[in-house]
């Protein structure tokens, strides 16, 4: 296992190698997503199926610790947290289709491969935060680049997935040019250089130094809840939410999704799981312990997320978003959005 891996059992930990395939009513997750975040869904599958769910936890490196791995991995089920490390397991040939009645009435059609190489789980807006007091109510993406946000905005790193997949959306909506226009008015609107996490545009809105921040809904959860502890309440308590959409669309959603790893072991075991995910009482775990969108229409959200207001799913379909990935990140280079210039 690579330096950067560590690996974590979600409801049993084992030796997880070549004898996997022997051991009988398990499943093995290769995940990007924090074990401790699904652990309650996964033990209840566990009790409901009497199925073991180990779980190994790699925070980088996942196509290469499966690519080396090969057809004696032990992996059945590749889940990420974000929608572009998922499709490049897919381009990999990390994954296989499944075919389950079950995943595709739940699942809506643009939020799963038609191949059945891929399936939403959970999904999270990309939101705006802003000062309590700050005289708005409705803000378009388009608008975080106008000067009047002028050395106003906080915003984590550019290169970073949940950024670079809502910088795809907007060239996929306007174009590479726009895009570059777009992403050079919002490098210079930064009140301070793009880096830290979402939560820390919350902190700094709270300490005076932006007034807005662009971050995903489910931090917001997190802190009001007091998940984070009483410093991120305050935070929370300092910021109201603001859930834009692009002037020709919607709500800029990212997923968290899994897939069928090629060479499961226990391929039954894997869909299994993965209908159980998309079930109503596993959205519902989802949205209380998470606090992101369910996938499916029956479940419902967890009131703090309920509190923002309908949340209208961008039009232009993931699929559409993912081949801009690549231009956005050289954007983010050329233009140096990192770098603190004001």
């Amino acid at each position: 296992m690579s330096h950067t891996a560590k690996v974590t059992a979600a409801t049993s930990i084992i030796a997880l190698g070549a004898a996997c395939s022997a051991l009988a009513q398990e499943v093995n997750i290769y995940t990007t997503r924090e074990p401790g975040l699904t652990q309650p869904i996964l033990e209840a599958f566990t009790e409901e199926t009497g199925t073991t769910v180990n779980t190994v936890f790699l925070q980088d490196g996942l196509v290469e610790r499966v690519r080396a791995e090969g057809e004696s991995s032990p992996a059945d089920i590749l889940m990420t947290v974000d929608f572009g490390a998922l499709i490049d397991l897919v381009d990999a040939g990390l994954t296989q289709p499944a075919s389950s009645e079950t995943l595709e009435t739940a699942i809506p059609e643009a939020l799963r491969d038609p191949d059945g190489n891929w399936f939403a789980l959970s999904g999270r807006a990309r939101i705006v935060y802003a000062a309590r007091d700050l005289d708005i109510d409705s803000i378009t993406y388009e608008d975080l680049a106008s000067e009047e946000w002028r050395d106003r905005l906080c915003i984590r790193s550019g290169q970073h997935p949940y950024n670079t997949a809502l910088f795809a959306s907007y060239i996929a909506h306007h174009g590479e040019e726009a895009g570059e226009e777009w992403l050079a008015g919002l490098k210079a609107n930064q009140a301070r250089p793009a880096a830290g996490g979402d939560r820390d545009g919350a902190r700094d809105i709270a300490a005076g130094i932006c007034d807005i921040a662009v971050g995903n809904s489910y931090y917001v959860g997190r802190m009001k809840s007091g998940g984070g502890g009483p410093e991120q309440v305050g935070w929370a308590d300092e910021i109201k939410v603001i859930v834009p959409t692009f002037e020709d669309g919607g709500t800029h959603v990212n997923i968290t999704g899994a897939g069928v790893a090629a060479h499961s072991p226990n391929r039954e075991e894997a869909v299994a799981l993965l209908e159980y995910l998309v079930s109503d009482d596993a959205q519902k775990l989802y949205a209380q312990a998470n606090f992101e969108h369910p996938i499916t229409a029956t479940a419902e959200p967890h009131p703090i997320v309920a509190s923002f207001g309908e949340i209208v799913p961008d039009t232009v379909a993931l699929n559409e978003i993912l081949p801009h990935r690549t231009t956005a990140s050289e954007i983010v280079d050329r233009l140096n959005f990192d770098t603190f210039e004001n």
